[in-house]
């Protein structure tokens, strides 16, 4: 009896752990939301990491996280790091691409809690008496996350930090 149900456990595990390695290599979460607003109004929000604390869920992850600015003022070039507690973690992201009004891109990456590197875009376009704002990061599914994800939703984890974030900028430009 117990070498059957032995035999079991190792055949879900085996079928779960096999399941996972089928899972896509890369991901990717994407947000947009509509705001009443000029591009102009929103790019320097999104092109410079200095007004980021107006906007980004992610800077009230931890009231005491230590914050580097470094390279170009804003826009290609400018760079932000970051170190605080668990939830906020540890990394660096830089601006590589920059299209006033139109494009924001980022190189983004994270030391803790875990290591990854990702890219991100934010793409403003022209959108009836305003302009729709895209977030979205894509990065590579290493085996580890593909196993979590079968226990998690990471699109809804993290989409669920972009649509906050989306909102803040409506919040912050609308007129």
């Amino acid at each position: 009896m117990l070498t059957t149900i032995l035999v079991i456990i190792v055949i879900i595990v085996a079928a779960v752990l096999i399941y996972a390695a089928t899972r896509p290599n890369d991901f990717v979460v994407t947000r947009s939301a509509s705001i009443k607003a000029p591009a102009e109004a929103i790019f320097p929000l999104i092109n410079d990491f200095r007004r980021w604390p107006e906007w980004s869920p992610f800077e009230k992850l931890d009231p005491q996280m230590q914050r580097t600015l470094s390279g170009a003022e804003s826009g290609k070039g400018a760079a932000y790091a970051w170190e605080g507690n668990s939830k906020a973690g540890k990394g660096r992201m830089e601006i590589t691409n920059s299209a006033p009004s139109s494009l924001v891109s980022l190189k983004l990456d994270f030391e803790k809690p875990f290591r990854a590197n990702n890219s991100v875009d934010f793409s403003l376009s022209p959108s009836g008496d305003g302009t729709t704002v895209t977030w979205a990061m894509r990065g590579a599914r290493p085996f580890i996350a593909k196993l979590m994800g079968l226990f998690m939703n990471f699109d809804t984890l993290i989409g669920k930090d972009f649509e906050a974030g989306l909102d803040n900028l409506k919040r912050g430009t609308e007129r």
